[in-house]
């Protein structure tokens, strides 16, 4: 389980499209192997570590790469990183599982004072479960959704978290990692089968 809180922007060594090996520094230091870590919003396990090269590898199957945007990592790309949380830990975030729902693409970044307006266009499976002012976690970021429509949400990014994550890396037709709040899918597949017996 994790917050959203990143730790670390890391950057990534090497990823052959199972194997993703990444330079960090804050997240080697209590890490160890078989432990789980999110990279950018998905939680994955510590397969190697190299406090020589400051590195730590972890491997990806077909399902994490179906749903994510690790089909687009290269050497150098940077990843957003949390460790897992310890029990008795605050959290500062959202409840986050690291289980990536798939994939939004960025439609536009505006600027609005001292933030920044992101607006995400979201697969239908994904937009149901998202509320406004609830949680929604984008690479691993807890955030807060601002608005909400049939195909896309928007959120307010303040400046500390904008400088201290991979969001200020992400672009127009960006495409991002989305873990819906765990709460909000509970409850769309409870009550999917009352709405579905009332349309009939």
């Amino acid at each position: 389980m994790f917050s959203g809180i990143i730790e670390e922007v890391g950057t990534v060594e090497s990823y052959d499209g199972e194997t993703l090996t990444v330079r960090a520094n804050q997240v080697l230091d209590d890490l160890k192997i078989s432990e789980s870590i999110m990279v950018a919003g998905a939680c994955l396990t510590v397969t190697a570590l190299s406090g020589s090269d400051s590195t730590f590898t972890v491997e990806t199957v077909p399902e994490t790469r179906t749903r994510t945007n690790f089909g687009e990592l290269e050497s150098g790309n940077k990843v957003n990183l949390e460790r897992a949380l310890r029990y008795g830990d605050r959290v500062g975030g959202h409840m986050v599982q690291g289980h990536v729902d798939g994939v939004g693409s960025i439609r536009s970044v505006i600027q609005d004072g001292n933030s920044k307006v992101i607006v995400i266009e979201t697969p239908e499976n994904i937009i149901e479960s998202v509320v406004e002012k609830g949680f929604i976690t984008v690479d691993g970021t807890s955030l807060t959704v601002v608005d909400r429509n049939f195909d896309s949400f928007s959120i307010s990014i303040i400046p500390y978290t904008f400088d201290h994550t991979t969001i200020n890396d992400r672009l127009e037709g960006s495409l991002v990692n989305l873990e819906a709040d765990v709460t909000a899918k509970y409850v769309a597949n409870l009550i999917a089968p009352y709405i579905e017996n009332l349309s009939k």
